[in-house]
């Protein structure tokens, strides 16, 4: 590839929708849709959810989810990034969730996991952690609907093993 790079937006040869192309090699860029790894974590009866402290949705609650990183595992990406956003550790149970977002090219997968001790604590991309009960679940201040949609299926399926990840509701 060129320093110039792809600059050109076309459909390359034998595919079906517009790419960046550089026109001096012939370097085809695809822009595919990032991968969200995260996880429902629970401590006995009480779920542990993240304010965010950076943009988008500074201020608003999520659970423990991001970007999922080259080598590593999904189940492995949704406990790093519980670790970094919660200070928790913790073992992970199985698929919750498989959330496909094409308005903002996301797949979300998502997690249900276990808290292996009380311990948490706010990392650099939260403004505060908690352990809240059902009825203490901030609902109003939700960062994005799959949030809600998550935490609604973990209570459905509480008690169950061996049920099917959920897909978006429609």
């Amino acid at each position: 590839m060129r320093p110039d790079g792809p600059n050109i937006r076309m459909i390359p040869e034998g595919d079906d929708r517009e790419r960046l192309v550089c026109g001096a090699c012939g370097y085809v860029v695809y822009d595919n849709p990032k991968v969200i790894v995260g996880a429902i974590c629970g401590f006995g009866e009480r779920t542990l959810l993240c304010r965010r402290g950076i943009e988008p949705q500074r201020g608003f609650w999520t659970m423990p989810v991001g970007y999922m990183e080259l080598h590593e595992t999904t189940e492995q990406g949704a406990q790093r990034e519980v670790w970094e956003e919660a200070g928790a550790r913790v073992e992970i149970d199985g698929l919750l969730a498989v959330y496909s977002i094409p308005e903002i090219s996301q797949v979300h997968m998502i997690y249900r996991a276990h808290m292996l001790t009380p311990d948490f604590a706010a990392g650099p991309e939260s403004l505060e952690v908690g352990l809240f009960a059902w009825d203490e679940i901030p609902w109003d201040d939700l960062a994005y609907p799959n949030v809600r949609w998550s935490l609604e299926y973990d209570r459905d399926m509480r008690g169950k093993s061996g049920f099917p990840p959920r897909g978006r509701p429609r």
